[in-house]
């Protein structure tokens, strides 16, 4: 058991492992909070990074999300306990009559994976419930995703519905998906834009001030 094990089993997409060595380290008295910072999140990175340079593939970083995802279930409630600062909180979504989910899970697994909280909405978001979302939990940043050229209008009617809602100054409002341009971002009036699921995490802590 070591924290370069797990970072090796969650760059490798190794679940099984990655799980077994999470828990073996918690029983060996490792901090929780060690292993997320030091064995999570930089495999994560290293993901993402990979994944940027065109050394790894929307596959292989699935695979890797869900080996981190199967340490996390361990680490969360004792994260939890230990009242671990998250690096801040996101809601994400797939916008209105846009029932397409793998490239938004993909990012809020990757989110999840830097050290964010994630607040999943799912698919087929309606404007009023990011709004209603954004209220109720005060998020630092709004994810939404589109797939299809038809629906990429929900982005900017949700926009204008936080807008509305007088929200709109209280987030950071990120969005991508296969149609989407920084062009497009612009002109919606969106803070950030993200390619890939591989640099949306570094996009995200730099809206932030964190990177």
């Amino acid at each position: 058991m070591s924290l370069e094990t797990i970072y090796e089993a969650v760059l490798k997409g190794n679940a099984k492992v990655a799980a077994a060595e999470t828990q073996a380290a918690i029983e060996a008295g490792v901090p929780a909070a060690d292993i997320l910072h030091q064995a999570c999140i930089p495999a994560m990175t290293e993901v993402g990074r990979l994944f940027e340079s065109g050394e790894k593939f929307v596959p292989e970083m699935l695979i890797a999300a869900r080996a981190m995802q199967k340490a996390l279930e361990i680490l969360k409630p004792l994260l939890v306990q230990a009242e671990v600062k998250t690096l801040g909180k996101v809601v994400i979504g797939t916008v209105a009559g846009d029932l397409h989910d793998i490239g938004k899970n993909l990012v809020a697994m990757m989110l999840e994976g830097a050290g964010f909280q994630i607040i999943d909405l799912g698919n087929d978001v309606s404007p009023e419930k990011f709004v209603e979302a954004v209220k109720q939990h005060e998020p630092d940043l709004l994810g939404m995703s589109a797939l299809l050229t038809t629906t990429v209008s929900s982005i900017s009617d949700t926009i204008q519905a936080l807008t509305e809602a007088g929200v709109r100054d209280k987030v950071k409002v990120i969005i991508g998906g296969a149609p989407i341009t920084q062009d497009f971002a612009n002109k919606v009036g969106a803070d950030g834009f993200a390619p890939d699921a591989g640099s949306v995490a570094r996009m995200a802590k730099n809206l932030l001030g964190l990177a």
